[in-house]
């Protein structure tokens, strides 16, 4: 079990969530007398060019950043699941409209897709998470797709088909349980890219807009006095790179359980 990787996410999640509670400095307040100082006992993560404490806007940006990556990767994930399972359990027509979906969306870049979408709506965590999601299903469709052909053709799916046994309870109840570790891995994957996915639109002006805050929005106003005070970026750049790494982590750790079961079977 990768502890390390899970203590890090659910320090960092209690943190974002309940670190107000204990950590009480408005991260809104302007301090003219307090600009740009160094990590402190009286600002432990510094403070950026308008006198507002770093560690209370960590606090608060993470709230958005971590809800974003949550919820667009289960969504993400959770689309994947259902269109690829449809596809790879119905064949014929069904898949062949699958690929071409698949072939039309991986045509165009990801990232410029996601610029090409936010582009024409106001930013908002709502709008990101949906944008997010609908460009970032196709992998985990493919995967499930892929291993959806494979239960397809075991026996007992044959069996299940030739009873007459209704098609939705077969794919919930024998699809799902085998095709559910596929499922975690890609979520996993998934809130890492979609925090970073945010936190790349909001470095360039286009996803949280002022005065919400998230890791993203952050870490942009910092790169103009980056040379002379690096904690105002240094700070919301190591949440993000903790936990996309913790993450990582525990993907290849739930990946390496899947590949062993599959070698048993």
């Amino acid at each position: 079990m990768p502890i390390i990787s899970i203590s890090i996410l659910f320090f960092i999640f209690f943190l974002s969530f309940f670190g107000s509670f204990f950590y009480s400095v408005d991260p809104y307040t302007l301090n003219a007398s307090s600009i740009l100082q160094d990590p402190s006992s009286q600002h432990l993560f510094g403070t950026d060019r308008l006198g507002r404490d770093i560690l209370a806007r960590v606090i608060e940006g993470g709230k958005i950043s971590l809800t974003i990556g949550v919820g667009s990767a289960f969504i993400a994930s959770f689309i994947g699941l259902v269109i690829g399972s449809i596809a790879g359990y119905y064949r014929g027509v069904v898949d062949k409209s699958f690929v071409i979906i698949v072939d039309i969306f991986l045509t165009f870049p990801t990232f410029f897709l996601l610029l090409a979408l936010v582009s024409y709506v106001d930013a908002s965590s709502f709008v990101l998470i949906i944008i997010i999601s609908i460009t970032g299903w196709m992998t985990t469709a493919r995967l499930i797709r892929a291993e959806s052909f494979s239960i397809t053709t075991k026996p007992f799916i044959k069996i299940l088909n030739i009873a007459g046994v209704n098609k939705a309870k077969i794919v919930l109840k024998y699809y799902a349980p085998i095709l559910a570790p596929i499922y975690f891995v890609s979520f996993t994957f998934g809130v890492g890219g979609a925090i970073l996915a945010e936190s790349s639109l909001s470095f360039l002006g286009l996803g949280i807009v002022a005065p919400q805050m998230s890791w993203g929005t952050i870490l942009s106003g910092g790169k103009d006095v980056v040379e002379i005070a690096w904690w105002v970026s240094f700070f919301p750049g190591f949440m993000i790179f903790l936990v996309t790494f913790s993450l990582i982590n525990i993907s290849n750790y739930l990946q390496n359980i899947t590949n062993q079961k599959e070698i048993q079977n």
